[in-house]
């Protein structure tokens, strides 16, 4: 059976998948962390989350190029930690990248219905899911290609998004009850600063699933740096722009808990028969779609990486006549089709079905980024000699920076989120014992030396 992706990406594509991955996040997501905090405590957690994200990719990128591997987080871990760390660290990468997608796909059913009202959501989602699906497996180059394109589209959209409604921008807008819907800091704005991390998180999340494509990148030694830096930057710049310009549109509170901010807030300063307005909810799609499009592209990759290395049933492994896992690729769809309907079915602690998804792939996002830190320093420890072309700077401070925040993200999401993180753990625990049921499964495997280190022996 053939296991082995193909290197075709170069930096430019690299780039398109990091801040395509993630880009959705600033079209929608972020405004529900105002319904919790208002716009001046959540400013405080994303440039809190921003800074969390900065020393992460600046430290994380040292692993993505010491180890070029489809499996990303899974890889560092397990190389670093044995089986039981890959675990750990695939199963919340998996969680991560398998619950953001209907998220997504909910939200381009949302921007659709702006324009087609008689369109329900839930199947417009579905109908993303098939078509982007359809393109992941038809070809890697292909899809990274389309990738770049709609994330260059969705860059330039949010830029004339802040040039539209920069001539309606008040700061006084801005600034109204900004402290949790209240003029004045209190202990319901602290406590809000926290409650919000899931929606700052959901600015930059995902960025880390380029690694991901590490095994299909040309030289990735010197790729993948370039793309990570240039892509963290690009992501910080355009989401506190979003997020200050759209805060000064107009009344702020009737953007939160909404799944299209960005049409809404232009409404404020351009009115409902603006042909800026039908622009916005047209291109805005691309935003949506290049991190739907993206996210696919990871969540099939770890599917496949966990598969091949014997954690998963190892059919997910398999490549179709275009190289692409198009099992793993599937088995993804049905997992978030599956989350689209069962809206209205579960009640997660009062959220909204996109809300509490965002939260669970945070939970996974979050400790996956822990495991990563921790990889980092044992790593640097236990094998001192493996190639290091790019060493994360300012060590041990920057990794460590990026780690005590994750830590304190993951106690202050599990204080505001038991449910949610009750859920992420049975779905951990569910993992295990399918881990300790299958050991024949990882004897059986090949032998893969980026995540034994028998390379560097």
């Amino acid at each position: 059976m053939n296991t082995q992706l193909k290197p075709t990406l170069g930096t430019l594509h690299l780039w398109g998948i990091a801040v395509g991955l993630v880009i959705s996040g600033e079209y929608f997501g972020w405004s529900y962390g105002w319904g919790v905090a208002g716009t001046l405590g959540f400013l405080i957690t994303a440039l809190i989350i921003a800074l969390m994200y900065g020393c992460f990719i600046f430290s994380f990128t040292e692993l993505t190029t010491a180890i070029p591997h489809a499996g990303g987080p899974f890889a560092y871990s397990r190389r670093a930690f044995g089986e039981t760390g890959g675990l750990i660290a695939g199963l919340a990468t998996l969680i991560e990248f398998v619950f953001a997608p209907p998220a997504i796909a909910l939200a381009i059913g949302a921007y659709l219905n702006v324009q087609f009202p008689g369109l329900d959501p839930k199947l417009a989602a579905v109908g993303a899911y098939i078509v982007f699906m359809t393109l992941n497996i038809l070809g890697v180059k292909l899809a990274a290609t389309f990738e770049l394109i709609v994330t260059v589209l969705a860059v330039l959209e949010l830029l004339v998004f802040m040039g539209v409604v920069a001539p309606g921008f008040s700061f006084s807008n801005f600034v109204l009850n900004g402290w949790a819907g209240s003029e004045t800091f209190s202990m319901t704005a602290f406590s809000g600063i926290f409650a919000a991390i899931p929606f700052a998180i959901w600015f930059f999340l995902a960025i880390e699933g380029a690694a991901m494509a590490a095994e299909e990148a040309k030289d990735p030694k010197r790729t993948i740096p370039r793309a990570y830096i240039s892509g963290i930057l690009t992501l910080v710049v355009l989401a506190l722009g979003v997020m200050i310009m759209a805060g000064g549109a107009g009344n702020w509170s009737a953007l939160s808990n909404i799944n299209d901010p960005l049409p809404q807030a232009m409404k404020m300063v351009v009115g409902e028969n603006s042909g800026w307005l039908h622009m916005l909810v047209w291109i805005g799609l691309f935003g949506l779609v290049a991190s739907f499009h993206g996210i696919i592209l990871g969540y099939s990759r770890q599917f496949f990486a966990l598969a091949r290395a014997g954690y998963l049933p190892p059919g997910l492994a398999k490549l179709s006549r275009f190289q692409t896992p198009h099992r793993a690729i599937i088995a993804g769809g049905i997992v978030g089709i599956a989350a689209i309907y069962s809206d209205g079915v579960i009640n997660l602690q009062g959220m909204s079905l996109t809300a509490a998804m965002i939260t669970m792939a945070v939970f996974g996002a979050i400790v996956m980024y822990i495991m990563s830190m921790l990889s980092l320093f044992k790593l640097r420890k236990s094998e001192p000699e493996l190639e290091r072309v790019y060493r994360a700077p300012g060590f041990p401070v920057v990794p460590g920076i990026a780690l005590v925040l994750s830590v304190l993200c993951l106690i202050a999401m599990t204080w505001f989120n038991l449910l949610i993180a009750g859920i992420f753990v049975l779905f951990m625990i569910a993992g295990y014992l399918w881990f300790s049921m299958t050991p024949h499964q990882r004897a059986s495997a090949d032998e893969d030396l980026l995540l034994t280190g028998a390379d560097s022996a």
